[in-house]
């Protein structure tokens, strides 16, 4: 029997930002316009087709430098995309985040109209990112994208994040971020978990056979093939709060790491508890193979290391036993903090706004994005948990604390409050640089 044939992706159309890890340490900025002119929107699509940097760039002379370009479902209907065109895309898309915000568990504190303006209105038609190793490199980036949009009077600048990536690779909270990426059949690039089987291109392609044998292409096909969908999030995130939980439910400053520890599933150096359950192993934690390769089925079906309820393994369980297939619902993911550090040791708010740019990248936002989110984040059913959430970025009312499994009883931690805040945030298309081309030469 034939070995099916190797998947080859058209790595000089697919944006950078899709398949490629974020440079360690970086820095980033994201920035949202307003198309209040069609044909001067077009003409940022074509310019901005040549600012954007492709997946085969990774070896040129800008080495981990790119700008990427996305739009909204309001974004592509601005430019004069035709209605029959956009019903082909994923309703989820079309509706935009904020309409989705009570299935993403976005109420409350979290809801719509707290959100920061103008994130979740029909203002946001385009996002374009910029990655660099550090600040004086992003801010040639954004002078590469720059006379995509200056001298535009019909766009118009409405929003910018700026945010980093420190070289300890850390988010407020403590923890080693950014650890896990999947390996996408194609693209070149190693996952991070060597026990897992590249998943097929289009899980994370537009235009590429998936996990299930079908293929999304939003129409006519060179807008939808090579492209993929992009979920922005703002979260801001109560440090002091988080820190006096850890304190009031410990014995003391090494309970208090153990406890930080079970509730994301591993020590803040980035261990994981499936390979180092009884104490931190700093050198394992900066091992960027070794600190992911790793299951939890033969090894820890109860989750004694791992609890079923931690945030990793809510997030990807990997190959523990859960109801649905988890491949169907992997996702690259990536972070960027934003605003200053709370000081160490400080137990009190200081009153600035800090937290977590959050980027999802997939071609299935409802049975990536929205699935995980809901399903896993919010509910426990999955794993037979009950009504718990995650103990991190759930979205806490104070009704659920927290279970650690461990013989001859289990610990129970005390209510949860909600420790990260949505902000706002947008579901992006990122579309290939031929689509941008497209775009760029729509006619009325």
């Amino acid at each position: 029997m034939s070995e099916p044939p190797e998947t080859v992706l058209e790595l000089d159309d697919i944006q950078r930002g899709v398949l490629s890890p974020r440079p360690t340490p970086y820095a980033a900025a994201y920035l949202a316009f307003r198309i209040d002119d069609r044909g001067q929107g077009r003409e940022l699509m074509r310019r901005v087709s040549g600012a954007v940097t492709s997946a085969a760039d990774s070896a040129s002379p800008l080495g981990d430098t790119w700008v990427s370009a996305a739009l909204t479902c309001h974004g592509l209907t601005a430019l004069g995309v035709p209605a029959a065109a956009l019903d082909t895309f994923a309703w989820e898309f079309r509706q935009g985040m904020a309409a989705r915000a009570r299935a993403l568990g976005d109420v409350g504190d979290s809801a719509p109209e707290h959100w920061e303006a103008p994130l979740g209105t029909p203002d946001v038609h385009v996002v374009i990112t910029a990655i660099a190793p550090d600040s004086p490199g992003l801010q040639a980036a954004i002078d590469r994208a720059r006379p995509a949009y200056d001298r535009l009077p019909g766009v118009t600048a409405i929003w910018r994040q700026d945010c980093y990536a420190l070289p300890t690779e850390t988010e407020h909270f403590g923890y080693r971020d950014g650890v896990s990426h999947p390996a996408v059949e194609g693209s070149g690039i190693a996952g991070s978990n060597q026990l897992e089987v590249p998943l097929k291109a289009g899980e994370f392609v537009l235009g590429h056979s998936d996990e299930l044998g079908g293929t999304q292409t939003p129409q006519p096909a060179v807008l939808g093939r090579n492209g993929s969908y992009a979920v922005f999030r703002k979260l801001h995130q109560n440090v002091a709060q988080f820190r006096r939980y850890l304190r009031d439910n410990s014995t003391g400053p090494e309970d208090q790491e153990l406890i930080a520890a079970k509730i994301m599933g591993r020590w803040r150096s980035g261990a994981p508890l499936a390979l180092a359950p009884q104490h931190d192993d700093p050198a394992l934690g900066a091992d960027p193979y070794r600190r992911n390769t790793f299951l939890y089925q033969e090894d820890d079906p109860i989750g004694f290391h791992t609890p079923g309820g931690c945030h990793i393994r809510r997030a990807n369980p990997r190959d523990a036993s859960v109801a649905g297939e988890v491949r169907l619902h992997r996702m690259i993911r990536r972070g960027a903090v934003y605003g200053p550090p709370l000081p160490d040791g400080s137990l009190e708010d200081d009153g600035l706004d800090r937290g977590l740019m959050f980027a999802f990248i997939g071609a299935h936002l409802g049975r990536q994005f929205e699935f995980v989110q809901s399903q896993w984040l919010n509910d426990s059913v999955f794993f037979g948990g009950g009504d718990g959430k995650d103990p991190v970025t759930g979205s806490q009312d104070g009704s659920t604390g927290f279970t650690i499994p461990r013989r001859p009883l289990r610990r129970r931690l005390a209510t949860l409050p909600r420790f990260v805040v949505t902000r706002g945030g947008e579901y992006c298309f990122l579309p290939s640089l031929s689509a941008l081309r497209w775009l760029g030469g729509l006619q009325d």
